[in-house]
């Protein structure tokens, strides 16, 4: 962005003032002049806007200067505000009420929530009717009961007193203040309750019904999938409003599930016509001068390895022996050369963040004619890319590395289960058809077994795992659902991808760039004590005192290897690591056990290695790229991240409720896979589907849950039920609505 030079400034005309009252000029002139050249942070607003306007920090110190409510018109004269800033000024004040700084008062006036006393926060609504403020200010969170949870919906953001200590010994919360509302629409069912039309949320998490007035219906009927437009908020003595702007069809329409999911987590999943125009002036293949100056690897026999669906091919290997090591040559697909910073794809793919894969849908986080055509790395067609050649010695140590812009041909697209069969039969006859390749693959497989070695005495952590896909028939329901077995083929390519992202990592480091990481912590101190109280139960320690490493939990999954209660062990250990985020704080990767980690290999689908990409063409040109807030961007892609897991989750269970509708009364063998204070949720044997059976069915006696035994335990009878229990358990009831299997014990 251009900044405003010094002669334009100058010239601009002060905006008409409007006229306060005579307190508020006499306050103005006991104000000392505030002035926006002593604002102590106008350099900085100065880089960051072509027009700055007063800081956050210098209107929070005039209105505490004031000592009272200030009208907007005093505010805007006490820092000079002209009639040009007046947009860019208004947005920042609402910015400022959004993240409660500020809050005004009943006469319109502007307040500093601090000094009101009150706590500002996220309302979490639960489906129960009440709900939990989530603080600013990390403290313990506020109850809200349901006559506090009439006023907002699940999302909005609130200023709040705390009022006392609930029956349980919560502190209570009671809002003052809605400061931003999260909702303009909802998701849900039609329903008609004594001729009134009511839409019920596909998100349990707003328990609130909405009425629909009559006419706004858009004549869908009862039990139609709608989304509606929120025309009257809740409030406390005011039940919501909203009006039909969408008819979804019916609730078990092929596709539904994910329609439902798609409005109810806000995932954009229509391009804008922005992006379309832009995606049709891209020319279908690579120029002349799109080459100019890159490495010519056309000739490198490089290869994708995905699975038998994959459309998008982000990466490309290749392998060869280099005296006693090797050289790993992994090219990732170009999406900076074609995505400039703040054009319309670059602003639609930071919107979206990343690619959400539903089952038989894949939402792109870029247009197909990118994604699938000009940056995705098919075969037999130059393409594009940045490359990351790396020197690897016999032991697994990267010695050596660097990055440079390239033009390559994939000489094929081959997948796990071709490649697999290929290295485990190299005269089979897919070896045979692949015979000039063979040898390339087999160098990356031996490279492999080295990396993989190195991986081990690293000490990163190796969760066992079953990952499960769904086989659809013709009207798009599950027919079954299959286990996937990991083979070689995945292990190769994933060892691979980690290599190049470490190495990205260490580049941007060492270049003192600012950059994203993948960041992924250890356990907190609370978290630590549970595990440890908890291994120490069945006999066994973690190492490491205060600070584990990765290598003191590899040392224990190897210990609990062959046990009976080894799941167990494996999903407690599992749950008392942190989540992984994206950060400019290189915090680590704890589960990988490397000093530096961040994600480089994917920036089809992911928005944080595209940011990568540019960040490694600007350190390489001795140059700094800027995009912004990169602590704003970490929190951003985390979010969209967790949204896309969250929706991918709804569609999972919807479908699985679907499959199990019609096995009601049947009983399975499984497992108990987690147990919670109001039951244990089971896992069938072969169907690879979970259900709760509730407390209350767990036999004649009062059963309680001990969180750090994580079992429940009957009062009378000292009946155990934890995780890693066999069980034999019949289907009792299936709910589509609420995505819900309820079994009981069959005994």
């Amino acid at each position: 962005m251009k900044k405003a030079t010094s002669s334009q400034r100058k010239t601009e005309k002060p905006r008409k003032r409007r006229a306060g009252s005579k307190l508020e000029t006499s306050k103005i002139a006991a104000a000392t002049g505030v002035s926006r050249r002593v604002d102590p942070h106008l350099s900085r607003e100065q880089l960051k806007y072509e027009a700055p306007v007063p800081s956050r920090e210098l209107i929070l110190e005039t209105l505490d200067t004031q000592g009272v409510p200030v009208s907007d018109a005093l505010l805007q004269k006490l820092l000079d505000v002209t009639e040009s800033e007046q947009e860019g000024f208004d947005r920042r004040l609402s910015a400022m009420q959004r993240d409660g700084q500020i809050m005004r008062n009943r006469r319109g006036a502007i307040c500093v929530v601090t000094k009101l006393d009150l706590i500002t926060g996220t309302v979490q609504g639960h489906p129960d009717g009440f709900g939990f403020l989530t603080r600013d200010d990390q403290g313990t969170d506020l109850f809200l009961g349901p006559h506090e949870m009439t006023k907002v919906l699940h999302g909005d953001r609130v200023a709040a007193r705390e009022s006392g200590l609930d029956r349980r010994g919560r502190p209570e919360g009671k809002i003052v203040e809605v400061l931003t509302r999260a909702n303009s629409r909802v998701v849900g069912r039609l329903h008609s309750e004594h001729g009134i039309l009511i839409v019920i949320a596909e998100n349990k998490r707003i328990s609130q019904d909405f009425l629909v007035p009559p006419g706004e219906s858009m004549k869908a009927k009862p039990g139609n999938v709608v989304v509606a437009e929120i025309i009257e908020q809740p409030s406390s003595h005011v039940r919501p409003v909203a009006r039909v702007v969408e008819v979804l069809g019916n609730y078990a329409d092929p596709g539904m599930e994910i329609e439902i999911a798609l409005r109810k987590h806000d995932l954009p999943y229509v391009f804008p016509q922005a992006v379309e125009r832009a995606s049709a002036a891209i020319p279908p293949r690579v120029s002349k001068q799109d080459i100019a100056g890159r490495e010519d690897l056309r000739e490198l026999p490089l290869v994708t390895i995905d699975g038998e669906t994959a459309r998008d091919f982000d990466d490309a290997v290749y392998a060869e022996p280099k005296g006693r090591g090797f050289r790993l040559v992994v090219a990732i697909a170009d999406v900076s050369h074609y995505v400039g910073q703040g054009d319309a794809l670059d602003v639609e793919a930071k919107n979206r963040g990343n690619s959400v894969y539903f089952p038989r849908r894949v939402i792109p986080m870029l247009p197909e004619v990118l994604s699938n055509g000009l940056c995705s790395l098919n075969p037999e067609v130059e393409r594009l890319c940045m490359v990351c050649d790396m020197t690897i010695d016999a032991h697994g140590e990267i010695t050596g590395y660097e990055f440079y812009p390239a033009v390559m041909w994939s000489h094929a697209r081959l997948t796990y289960t071709a490649v697999a069969a290929m290295l485990a039969e190299p005269n089979g006859a897919l070896a045979v058809k692949n015979k000039p390749l063979l040898p390339h693959l087999q160098n990356l497989h031996v490279l492999y077994r080295v990396l993989l070695k190195s991986r081990l005495k690293r000490g990163a952590i190796d969760f066992d795992s079953t990952e499960t896909q769904m086989i659809f028939d013709a009207n798009g329901k599950i027919e079954r659902i299959v286990a996937v077995e990991r083979n070689d083929a995945h292990r190769l390519i994933e060892e691979c991808m980690l290599a190049a992202n470490v190495c990205a990592s260490g580049f941007l480091h060492n270049a003192e760039h600012p950059t994203l990481y993948r960041v992924h912590e250890g356990p907190s101190p609370e978290r630590l004590a549970g595990l440890r109280e908890f291994l120490g139960g069945f006999g066994l320690q973690l190492g490491g005192g205060e600070k584990p490493r990765a290598s003191d939990y590899a040392e224990v999954l190897v210990k609990c290897k062959g046990r009976p209660e080894a799941q167990l062990l494996q999903t407690v250990m599992l749950r008392s690591l942190r989540q992984a985020v994206y950060s400019p704080e290189n915090r680590g990767h704890f589960g990988l056990a490397y000093d530096g980690y961040t994600h480089f290999t994917s920036p089809i689908r992911r928005y944080p290695d595209l940011l990568i990409h540019r960040s490694i063409k600007a350190a390489l040109s001795e140059k700094k790229y800027n995009p912004g807030s990169w602590k704003d961007l970490g929190v951003h892609c985390s979010l969209t991240e967790r949204r896309a897991d969250d929706a991918t989750r709804d569609v999972d269970a919807w479908l699985k409720c679907y499959y199990m509708r019609d096995r009601v009364g049947e009983s399975f063998e499984g497992t108990v896979s987690s147990a919670v204070a109001f039951g244990i949720f089971v896992s069938l044997d072969g169907l690879y589907v979970e259900g709760l059976v509730h407390v209350s069915d767990l036999g004649s006696d009062y059963f309680h849950f001990d969180q750090a035994k994580h079992l429940l335990l009957g009062e009378r009878t000292a009946k155990r039920y934890r995780m890693g229990d066999r069980l034999r358990v019949k289907v009792a009831r299936v709910d589509i609505e609420t995505s819900k299997i309820d079994f009981v014990l069959d005994e």
